[in-house]
């Protein structure tokens, strides 16, 4: 199979599609042929070297596609279901990848909307049971209009949360319309939510990793009540917890996101496609910042396979 994979360190240039053998699944896994896989910058953090120290490495957590082998024991999807969900081994960026946890893809999206789907559902899930946000709390979503950090509105406008997010002016909009209260980020912050909420907030969430936790953790009282997926040293500093997924993840939110979406009460949009031949160009879109919504590599069948 194609895959895409870096032998060493440095910039998207380092970036290949090299032949790599078939990946098969284990006990509870599924094999799919990618149709679509979610890019992330976790991924350009690897190739950079601030990650991981071996090589080579291959890409890719999340991925959308075909069944096409089922591992020991699997008998919820069937050879030719649409899945989306978690590559086994961080290489989803390829023709083939196995899933350790997956769910049907919801009927009205196609593959790269449901690539899109995996890493920002289960951040922004797990990052809300944390926090504890449920009906009545306020919640402030620093970096809300990115992949995880409008999925983290939505769900906590579901679970009956009122949701302040920072955001560039130009997002306000699209903030609006998912039902939180925009602010501009920036020297000023904590006047600009104070005005909106006069006693602060409950929980604050960080996605953007933009130094602003000190102000964070003013604004809902404690670092107690502030949770970063996105600024390791500053969590340290401030007393702040770090969320990595490593205490435990929300893989049940795959299985919970169909309803929302097909309800029309969840939505993450896919801000561009790239061919996986062109994922060093991905990683430049991604890297340049301000992309509102995921980066999503297409990969097409080969002749004669099922779109």
């Amino acid at each position: 199979m194609k895959a895409a994979r870096f032998s060493r360190f440095g910039g998207p240039e380092v970036l290949e599609i090299v032949d790599l053998p078939d990946p098969r699944p284990g006990p509870g896994q599924v094999r799919i042929a990618v149709r679509a896989a979610g890019v992330n910058p976790s991924d350009w953090k690897k190739r950079a070297g601030l990650m991981d120290e071996g090589l080579p490495q291959t890409l890719g957590y999340e991925a959308a596609g075909i069944v096409d082998e089922l591992g020991e024991g699997v008998e919820d999807v069937a050879l030719g279901d649409r899945v989306f969900g978690f590559s086994a081994e961080g290489a989803a960026q390829a023709e083939s990848a196995v899933l350790s946890h997956y769910a049907p893809i919801p009927l009205s999206l196609g593959f790269p909307g449901a690539a899109a789907l995996p890493a920002a559902v289960e951040t922004a899930t797990r990052a809300l049971d944390e926090l504890g946000v449920g009906s009545g709390s306020t919640l402030l979503v620093n970096g809300a209009s990115g992949s995880v950090g409008s999925a983290a509105v939505q769900l906590a406008v579901v679970r009956g949360a009122r949701v302040i997010g920072t955001a560039s002016p130009a997002n306000h909009e699209y903030l609006r319309s998912l039902e939180a209260e925009p602010v501009a980020y920036g020297e000023g912050l904590v006047g600009r939510v104070r005005a909106l909420a006069p006693d602060g907030v409950d929980v604050a969430l960080d996605v953007a990793g933009s130094g602003v936790l000190p102000e964070l953790v003013e604004l809902a009282g404690d670092a107690r009540h502030v949770v970063t997926i996105a600024d390791f040293a500053g969590a340290r500093e401030h007393g702040v917890r770090f969320s990595s997924g490593d205490s435990g993840r929300a893989f049940h939110a795959l299985a919970q996101i169909d309803e929302l979406t097909e309800s029309g009460r969840f939505a993450l949009p896919v801000a561009a496609t790239f061919p996986l031949t062109e994922i060093a160009e991905a990683h430049r879109t991604g890297e340049a910042g301000g992309v509102r919504g995921k980066l999503v590599l297409v990969v097409d069948p080969p002749v004669g396979q099922p779109g």
